[in-house]
């Protein structure tokens, strides 16, 4: 365990992960909470839009969250027409999950403001700073994956 006091450096690294993530999110969540909706929406539009037909269970696996947790928000995306669910033609006990034309024009306005700003950033800092955020990103993944005893199922894509 590393004491805060002894690590500046630590402590200014967190701060600026909060920071950052503030500022990361602050449009989207502006344009989500014009629709009565929130993170966790944007989280399942993403990562539907970004797995066309995913089934309800590897959404849970990829969110890392329990049915119950998942429930009230997809039932909420679903109502409003921004998701829609089938049966899997190959499978009748899975359901799939896709995005319909106005689920997807949400989800990539909500997108492209976070693609400007990390490309903002990115462009401002330099690429040898971009791939450098992109392995640390990467490895609190696979950090955090086993501390939980298991491997990390979704971590950022290698760049």
């Amino acid at each position: 365990m590393v004491d805060p006091n002894a690590a500046p450096e630590l402590l200014q690294s967190i701060e600026a992960l909060y920071f950052g993530y503030r500022a990361f999110t602050s449009r989207p969540d502006h344009i989500l909470r014009r629709r009565g909706l929130g993170r966790v929406h944007h989280r399942i539009l993403y990562f539907i839009g970004r797995n066309p037909s995913i089934t309800i269970q590897s959404l849970l696996a990829i969110l890392d969250v329990s049915k119950q947790a998942l429930n009230a928000p997809l039932r909420q995306l679903l109502a409003m027409g921004l998701v829609s669910v089938a049966v899997a033609p190959h499978d009748r006990r899975m359901k799939q999950l896709t995005l319909s034309a106005e689920g997807r024009q949400l989800e990539s306005q909500l997108t492209a403001t976070q693609a400007t700003h990390l490309a903002a950033a990115f462009t401002a800092a330099g690429p040898e700073a971009a791939k450098g955020w992109r392995e640390v990103m990467r490895t609190i993944v696979e950090v955090h994956g086993r501390a939980c005893g298991r491997p990390s199922a979704a971590s950022p894509s290698a760049g």
